[in-house]
C-alpha cells in the first residue's frame, strides 16, 4: 500500500459532476482486448452457468450489459437475454457481434429503464453498481431491479469488497493489478461519501496512459439493506462464481436477493 498525496479529483464534492470514463468510445473499442482475462472460459463460464441456473429456462436481463461478456455465451446457451447501458459506443460493439441478433439491448439507465416485469434473473456484474455514485442511485438500481422480477425472481450482483476498513491512519493507495503493461490502483479520497478513485496505468508499446474514475464502494450488509428497501431478501453469497465460502478475508462477493412469492 502506498501513502502518496492524493490526486486532483480528492478535494471534489460533488463525484457525480465527474465525467465517466466508460461512456467514451475509446474505451469501448480497446474493452474487450483490456479486459481480455475476464472474457476467458474460466471466468466467464462459472458465471454463466451460476445464472443460467438460476433462470431454469426463464429471461433474464443485464444492467449494464457492455459488450456482452455473459450475455453473448448466455444467448448462445439458449437463455432468453435482454439488457441496457449507458454507454453507447458499448452496445455498438455488442450489436456487431453475431450472436447479439438473439439478444434485446437497449440504451438505458439501470435506476429508472425498465424492459419488462417477468424477467426470472436481473443480474449486475464486475462491480458495476459502483458505477452508481450515491447511496439513493444505488438503492433506485435495486427497486429497478426488483421491478423487473417476476415473483420469486432473483437479482445477482458481483462487486468487491471494500479494503478502506483494512487501511491504516494515513493510507490511501491500495494496488490491485500489477503486470508488465497495466498498474491498477484504488485511491479511497472519501470516506464519508464512500468514494475510491480507480487508477489505471497503462504501458501500450511504448506509450503510456493514466485514465482514473471515482465509484462509490458499498459493503455486502449495506447492499442487504437495499434489497430489503426494494422488497427483496438474501438468498445465497459467495465469494465468487465458482461457489467458495465468502469468509471475512474475502475480497469479493457473489450475492443473490430473492423476490418472494
Amino acid at each position: 500500500r502506498l501513502t502518496q498525496p492524493s490526486s486532483s479529483l480528492a478535494g471534489m464534492t460533488s463525484w457525480n459532476d465527474t465525467p465517466d470514463e466508460h461512456l467514451r468510445e475509446e474505451v469501448a473499442e480497446r474493452y474487450d482486448t483490456s479486459h481480455a482475462s475476464n472474457f476467458e472460459p474460466a471466468a466467464v463460464d462459472p458465471a454463466v452457468s451460476l445464472l443460467a441456473g438460476y433462470a431454469d429456462g426463464g429471461p433474464v436481463v443485464e444492467f449494464a450489459i457492455g459488450t456482452g461478456r455473459l450475455a453473448v455465451p448466455l444467448a448462445e446457451r439458449g437463455v432468453s437475454v435482454s439488457g441496457m447501458d449507458f454507454s453507447e459506443p458499448m452496445l455498438q460493439r455488442l450489436a456487431a457481434k453475431p450472436a447479439a441478433a438473439d439478444i434485446t439491448a437497449v440504451h438505458g439507465d439501470m435506476t429508472t429503464t425498465l424492459l419488462g416485469d417477468d424477467f426470472a434473473v436481473a443480474y449486475l456484474v464486475f462491480n458495476t453498481i459502483m458505477n452508481l455514485r450515491t447511496q439513493e442511485l444505488q438503492v433506485a438500481c435495486f427497486r429497478n431491479a426488483a421491478a423487473h422480477l417476476r415473483p420469486g425472481g432473483r437479482f445477482v450482483i458481483e462487486v468487491m469488497v471494500p479494503e478502506h476498513g483494512h487501511l491504516l491512519p494515513g493510507e490511501r493507495f491500495v494496488p490491485y493489478s500489477v503486470t508488465d503493461n497495466h498498474c491498477g490502483v484504488d485511491e479511497y479520497v472519501d470516506p464519508l461519501g464512500q468514494i475510491l478513485i480507480s487508477h489505471h496505468y497503462v504501458i501500450d508499446a511504448e506509450k503510456s496512459r493514466h485514465t482514473f474514475a471515482p465509484f462509490r464502494y458499498v459493503w455486502p450488509t449495506e447492499l442487504d439493506l437495499m434489497a430489503q428497501l426494494a422488497g427483496m431478501e438474501l438468498e445465497d453469497r459467495w465469494e465468487n462464481w465458482t461457489g467458495d465460502a465468502f469468509t471475512a478475508e474475502s475480497k469479493s462477493h457473489v450475492s443473490v436477493w430473492r423476490k418472494p412469492t
